[in-house]
């Protein structure tokens, strides 16, 4: 299976994640990389030193095997059409625009091929997560390969579960930050000095997901064996784990990203 070369529909901080990624893994040359991107960024102009091509002529779209849609949701449909007729027939085209379904681009893209994937930033340092639909099992397999250097892929068995992975992974990381915000924030409600809270609230949560990458415990049983009871993390997570607490706010949260990747679709 050809996917080289591939072509980002959108090189901005997600797409330049993307790219960065597959070149920084050596899962593709950099003159393998096709960029359209109206205002490139660092990532960008570190690629085409590399060797990758920026903005080029409309006749060289038509190389690319694969297409990476990764503009933003609401600029989605006006870049298919100023360039779905310049690509080849059979490129696969790899959507992660949030909310548009399958059928919906392959109308847009003349027809082709399509897969679906809702990737995580940290793919620019090979810690992504990637959620993956397609009607095909080639389709399903080429956008795997694509991601398998950068992130941990899930395969999905509906469609309709494509905002749900997204609401839950793909705005995930901004809730962990949002966690470590809310920690150092509190730590200097509770006298730490702020550099000192923010660094200790940082480092923890680093830590804490570093151990659970390597055990093989889950994620219940890691914090049970750091909650003696009676102690002081469990007087927290009462708190925590209480009638208002993170699992009622994070249903919700979940909720309202769901609807609004549905809103965008």
């Amino acid at each position: 299976m050809t996917m080289t070369p591939v072509l980002f529909l959108g090189a901005g901080r997600m797409g330049a994640a993307i790219a960065s990624g597959l070149a920084d893994a050596g899962a593709l040359r950099t003159d393998d990389l096709i960029l359209i991107e109206p205002q490139p960024g660092p990532d960008v102009s570190a690629l085409v030193r590399r060797g990758a091509r920026l903005n080029p002529g409309r006749d060289v779209l038509a190389e690319a095997r694969t297409v990476v849609l990764a503009v933003k949701p609401q600029m989605w449909r006006a870049v298919a059409d100023s360039y779905a007729p310049h690509l080849a027939g059979d490129a696969l085209i790899v959507s992660i625009a949030a909310g548009v379904r399958a059928d919906t681009l392959a109308a847009a893209f003349g027809g082709r091929r399509v897969a679906r994937v809702m990737p995580t930033t940290a793919v620019s340092v090979g810690k992504g997560t990637a959620s993956i639909w397609a009607a095909e099992a080639r389709d399903r397999a080429a956008a795997r390969a694509l991601f398998a250097p950068l992130a941990h892929v899930v395969d999905l068995a509906d469609e309709d579960l494509m905002d749900a992975a997204t609401a839950v992974s793909g705005s995930g990381p901004a809730y962990v930050y949002a966690l470590v915000e809310a920690m150092a924030a509190a730590g200097v409600a509770a006298g730490l000095a702020p550099d000192a809270s923010a660094e200790l609230a940082r480092a923890t949560v680093i830590g804490a997901a570093a151990l659970m990458e390597q055990s093989p415990e889950t994620p219940e049983a890691l914090r049970i064996q750091v909650t003696s009871p009676g102690g002081t993390t469990a007087a927290a997570l009462h708190v925590l784990q209480g009638a208002a607490g993170l699992g009622p706010l994070m249903t919700e949260a979940v909720a309202a990203a769901v609807a609004r990747a549905r809103a965008l679709g």
